[in-house]
């Protein structure tokens, strides 16, 4: 069996195409166990075409370099945060950047290392007296999915989560993400009435008038790529999943998306994870009255994508 105690890095040919990472990986590793490959994969020691993958199942295109990296620390859900994933604190809020691969909230009864639990765990870490800590639950106004990164705010107070909830309901928060699209994507504003169910057991649009609930959606193309867009997405309306819905049902479903992606005009183009990313976050602070604006850059995994399909100026 290949050594998988040292760097290595592999390039995918054309019958690698569409095949799994780890079981490219796996062969390449001289038929190396499955759990330690998939390991591998998990902790972030994977890397392909510069952006770490912590999918094994995710799908292989022709001509990828896969690199292993054994010193690569482990995915930033199994670690503690630090100061620099910390953007904004004080005594009633605290706005934060999480990283991709962490749930925002539990959404098992027994599920843990969530972002809230490790801001609270920051919070008592860092607290230099004893009413900095965190003495109850972090209050939450809004979620972002599992796989997106990006800006998310908590609440420290009772009030505090009242008056953003109040600013959330009437549609006052400013929320702008960055998202990498398949397709030309062009510029437009999209309304529709999101339900949970559609009649295939996904959320998706209505044509029922009082049905679901409005979304709005306004997106406007940054970047043409290479068989995608990159673009900026405003939410008018805060529903869930709201932009990969929208996004998908006109034609242009997410890179890395592997829910809504029914109607891809064309075979997905490989990502690492969902390409979308919570790039501003801004809001009426809840005492102070002051207007709070924040962003956060595109990551790492994100640029590298995103750069892997930049279009060269002389093309």
């Amino acid at each position: 069996m290949a050594a998988t105690g040292k760097d290595q890095s592999f390039r995918t040919d054309g019958a690698s195409a569409q095949g799994r990472l780890d079981t490219f990986l796996r062969r390449a590793l001289g038929n190396a166990p499955w759990s330690r490959v998939r390991a591998l994969v998990q902790t972030g020691k994977v890397r392909v075409d510069g952006a770490i993958v912590h999918d094994p199942a995710f799908a292989l295109a022709a001509d990828q370099l896969i690199e292993l990296r054994m010193n690569a620390p482990r995915a930033s859900g199994s670690q503690r945060i630090d100061a620099s994933a910390v953007v904004y604190v004080d005594a009633h809020v605290i706005v934060v950047s999480k990283p991709p691969g962490v749930s925002s909230v539990p959404y098992e009864p027994d599920e843990r290392d969530t972002l809230r639990d490790l801001v609270r765990a920051w919070l008592n870490r860092t607290a230099k007296h004893r009413g900095d800590r965190a003495t109850g639950d972090l209050g939450v106004v809004h979620r972002i999915d599992k796989e997106t990164s990006g800006l998310l705010v908590f609440t420290r107070t009772l009030a505090a989560k009242r008056h953003l909830a109040n600013q959330m309901r009437f549609h006052t928060v400013e929320r702008r993400y960055l998202a990498v699209a398949h397709g030309s994507v062009r510029a437009q504003t999209i309304r529709s009435r999101l339900v949970a169910n559609r009649g295939d057991g996904l959320r998706g649009s209505t044509r029922l008038p009082n049905a679901g609930v409005e979304a709005i959606t306004h997106v406007e193309p940054v970047e043409r790529l290479a068989g995608a867009t990159l673009v900026a997405c405003t939410l008018e309306t805060g529903r869930t999943h709201q932009i990969r819905i929208h996004l998908s049902e006109a034609g242009h479903p997410l890179l890395g998306d592997r829910v809504y992606v029914r109607n891809a005009a064309s075979p997905p183009i490989p990502a690492p994870r969902l390409m979308l990313h919570a790039a501003v976050l801004g809001f009426v602070h809840p005492v102070s009255g002051r207007v709070m604006h924040f962003e956060d850059p595109m990551p790492e995994d994100m640029r590298a994508v995103v750069q892997g399909l930049r279009i060269p100026s002389n093309a």
